[in-house]
């Protein structure tokens, strides 16, 4: 038998040099000029760079697709397996399900299962709920050594309640005139010969808090892509956003305005040297950085969100300073600072620890309760402690493209 072992870390740790350790056998000495290899986004955006630099694949999909055309699912199903061909002494893996639906979940978890009775596994994770099922054994890392946690379930950092000001009152156009706020009416999308949605029937209204879901390739992308404006398969279809008939003369900054948009991904495109008020500021011209002298009330409007986020006493400091769960409330208030009728929030935790996806989901449920913007919030992570949707619309695939279902919740 195997021994296994999950090292619970939180975002201020040193992941990187925390991956060396083990995978030099520093940390580990059972693991001392052994054989490791690793099971991580950060082996994937390594191979996909060979494949752009060097026009060279090491690794394929069952499909015969390159990494960097993968979907996610495909991409760490494809890793695991080149990994597991090169026969290791033992296996690390870090973030194990993130960006992946429930089936791609499983599959993973199945096969490291399987794995682990033939080698160690390593696991790296900062969600408490994400420690795989087959081990027993889990860490912190402290300083040079792992330290034994014999209760994972009385470990928090979250604060209870920090967001204690008002969000500021909405001194836009009236919501009443623009509900319901997005309305697709038998919308069915097709590339080619492929199908991708079917008959959509789904409206957003005022207010409303909605969770998307769906697996990987059933049309989750599309859907957002319209409710954006920016996808031409939405001209021709019997779509209305934000009052306005599509195809009736709309622009798509006309649309955008209505809308305030956070991803995971957006960090990667924020890395210039901004203020965090600037960063805040930026929202109201959904620019990346500040180019426009704001008006006094823009500026007043920024000051409360400081304030209500904590940081007013540190705006003028960069906001590449904050830890990434900080950047995140941020780049919420930016979405908020134009006071949106709608919200949407693609894989907003996916990367968090713990504490901060409890604090980021504390914000989140302040805005849906506080404000009449409407939530959509899209994700295959279920945050069943934290977010409560109000409203879940389910694309459920079929081979003639996935139809929707709407489900109200408790």
């Amino acid at each position: 038998m195997h021994t296994h072992k999950a090292i619970y870390i939180s975002n201020k740790d040193d992941k990187q040099q925390l991956i060396e350790w083990l995978m030099s056998g520093e940390l580990l000495s059972d693991f001392k000029n052994k054989k490791g290899v690793l099971f991580s986004e950060i082996t994937i955006n390594k191979f996909i760079d060979e494949e752009v630099r060097h026009d060279h694949f090491y690794i394929a999909t069952p499909n015969k697709k390159n990494l960097q055309t993968s979907s996610e699912g495909e991409r760490k199903k494809a890793l695991l397996n080149y990994l597991i061909s090169q026969n290791p002494d033992y296996l690390v893996v870090d973030n194990v399900f993130g960006n992946l639906d429930t089936t791609s979940q499983q599959h993973i978890v199945n096969e490291l299962t399987q794995l682990s009775l033939k080698i160690p596994i390593i696991q790296i994770t900062n969600r408490k709920k994400e420690v795989l099922p087959f081990i027993s054994q889990v860490y912190s890392w402290q300083g040079d050594s792992l330290v034994p946690i014999t209760d994972l379930n009385n470990i928090t950092d979250a604060k209870t309640n920090p967001f204690v000001g008002a969000l500021p009152k909405y001194v836009g156009p009236d919501f009443e005139a623009i509900n319901p706020l997005v309305v697709f009416k038998n919308v069915t999308v097709r590339y080619g010969e492929r199908t991708i949605v079917k008959d959509i029937n789904w409206e957003i209204k005022k207010g409303e808090f909605w969770q998307l879901v769906g697996p990987n390739g059933a049309g989750k992308s599309t859907l957002l892509s319209m409710i954006f404006g920016d996808n031409p398969k939405a001209y021709h279809q019997d779509i209305t956003l934000f009052g306005m008939k599509k195809g009736s003369g709309e622009s798509v900054w006309d649309i955008k305005k209505h809308i305030g948009y956070f991803s995971s991904e957006m960090l990667r495109g924020f890395m210039r040297s901004e203020t965090i008020e600037n960063m805040i500021l930026s929202g109201f011209y959904d620019s990346v950085g500040l180019y426009k002298y704001p008006s006094e009330t823009q500026i007043a409007m920024a000051k409360q969100w400081l304030e209500i986020l904590g940081m007013y006493h540190i705006k003028n400091k960069s906001f590449l300073f904050l830890s990434r769960g900080h950047q995140r409330l941020v780049l919420i208030a930016r979405a908020m600072v134009k006071q949106p009728p709608l919200l949407i929030l693609d894989e907003p935790t996916n990367g968090l620890d713990d504490a901060d996806a409890d604090l980021f989901c504390q914000l989140i449920n302040k805005i849906a309760t506080e404000t009449p913007t409407a939530i959509l919030y899209v994700s295959h992570r279920k945050e069943d402690q934290l977010l409560a949707p109000d409203f879940v619309y389910e694309l459920i695939p079929s081979e003639t493209g996935s139809v929707g279902k709407s489900i109200k919740e408790n």
